[in-house]
């Protein structure tokens, strides 16, 4: 101890005093080890806590998908059956209304039939009936004077025992006009037909043509006046069409006989007797 230390002595100093410092790095690693084990362990139990309860989570989420999706099925089937129910219903309904549209067809057929044989008896009481429109009418008016005046007018011999019945049309509310149409009931349709033919005869001669004057007026003596047959309301419609289709298409003749409206093209052109407005509708396409 009291001799002086040489290098090699140090040498083994270092040594000596080295060795703990190596001992201390040994037990720090040691801990390390430990420590990462513990955090190790910890780490795999939160993983397996996050695990569980991320299943614990998918497994209430997938029992309400089940439960939704059994919903969905059943509202599927309740559809389906409302489907089904509707379109049988639809089909029961498709039947009755061809049932229907068959026997509105039938009704109508029917109802056009009826309604030739309503127009067939109207034309038959008017077969002797004339038809004096735009007649003034005039106070205190004597309708039997009237039609013997026409008849002399004329050259028609029209005596009283001639006329069954004669009467003004009564005017409508709507229509303040006074020259409502005077109806004349003859005795035969022979007579009808000759004084329909003589007031032709005194139009096409005289330049003035049929006045109120020539039915004995001492008013209004110049309106001009006109003699037809009574034809029916729907014979009414159909000569007014069927004048207007004459002039829209350059039809020469257009007239009424025993209550039939007839059109003809030329003088050597076939006669059309019209029996209802379609006839007229498809006369105007052929413009």
């Amino acid at each position: 101890m009291n001799r002086s230390i040489s290098d090699t002595d140090l040498v083994d100093v270092i040594g000596e005093h080295s060795s703990p410092k190596r001992i201390s790095r040994r037990q720090k690693r040691g801990r390390e080890q430990h420590d990462f084990d513990d955090e190790f362990k910890l780490f795999r139990d939160e993983m397996k806590n996050m695990i569980a309860s991320l299943l614990s989570i998918q497994e209430k989420e997938l029992k309400k998908i089940s439960s939704t999706q059994l919903e969905i099925k059943e509202t599927n089937n309740n559809i389906e059956t409302s489907l089904n129910f509707v379109t049988q219903q639809n089909e029961e309904l498709k039947k009755k209304i061809e049932k229907l549209e068959q026997q509105s067809t039938k009704d109508r057929e029917y109802i056009n039939i009826l309604e030739d044989k309503i127009e067939d008896l109207q034309r038959a009481h008017r077969k002797t009936n004339l038809e004096i429109k735009n007649m003034p009418k005039l106070p205190n008016e004597n309708l039997v004077n009237m039609v013997k005046e026409l008849g002399k007018t004329i050259k028609c011999d029209v005596n009283e025992n001639d006329i069954k019945d004669i009467y003004r049309v009564p005017s409508k509310k709507s229509d303040k006009s006074e020259n409502t149409p005077i109806i004349v009931e003859l005795s035969s349709k022979m007579l009808k037909t000759e004084i329909l033919r003589m007031t032709k005869v005194f139009n096409r001669t005289y330049k003035e043509k049929l006045r109120a004057k020539h039915l004995g007026a001492t008013k209004s003596e110049e309106t001009a006046v006109f003699i037809s047959e009574q034809l029916t309301a729907k014979g009414a419609r159909l000569f007014f069409l069927a004048r207007d289709a004459a002039r829209t298409q350059s039809y020469k003749y257009c007239w009424t006989s025993y209550g039939r409206v007839y059109l003809r093209k030329e003088d050597n052109s076939p006669i059309i007797i019209l029996k209802d407005e379609s006839q007229i509708h498809n006369l105007t396409l052929m413009i």
